[in-house]
């Protein structure tokens, strides 16, 4: 199933993420598609709430993978860039705990689908000159029928 919405500022785009992560459960993934600057990491900081996760969330650029505890006995969150990864292989070499929690990848298409079968794949894409992002939601799992569901909760 895919859906698609518009978002205009980046509270906006923090609050999807919580409607995504409210839906989250432990074995996720997350894939997220965009170019620098599109709002991937403003998504992951309302994703984040939306989990439980307590910590401040900032972009993983230059650790390449960031694991965030929860304060209580959820998930964790599993926040990668895999913009410098070339592949399956290298993606695999960091043995996330991907059972464990909830990842989300920045950069992910085409390298971290292998991870899970349930995977909710993020598009966003600017619209013009503007701050307002064409969001393209995609799922697969148990994320076909989630998607439906968390629809009618971000529109």
């Amino acid at each position: 199933m895919t859906t698609s919405l518009t978002v205009s500022t980046p509270q906006e785009m923090r609050s999807l993420g919580e409607d995504i992560g409210a839906h989250c459960a432990m074995g996720d993934v997350v894939v997220l598609v965009g170019e620098l600057g599109a709002g991937k990491t403003t998504l992951v900081q309302g994703l984040a709430i939306g989990v439980g996760i307590t910590d401040t969330i900032t972009s993983p650029t230059f650790v390449i993978a960031r694991v965030h505890q929860h304060p209580h006995s959820g998930p964790l969150l599993v926040h990668v860039d895999a913009y410098r990864l070339s592949g399956t292989g290298e993606v695999d070499d960091l043995d996330l705990p991907v059972e464990l929690a909830v990842t989300v990848v920045e950069w992910g298409a085409g390298v971290v689908e292998h991870l899970s079968a349930n995977r909710l794949t993020v598009n966003i894409t600017h619209v013009g000159d503007s701050d307002v992002r064409e969001v393209t939601l995609a799922g697969t799992g148990r994320w076909i029928s989630a998607l439906s569901v968390l629809t009618g909760a971000s529109t």
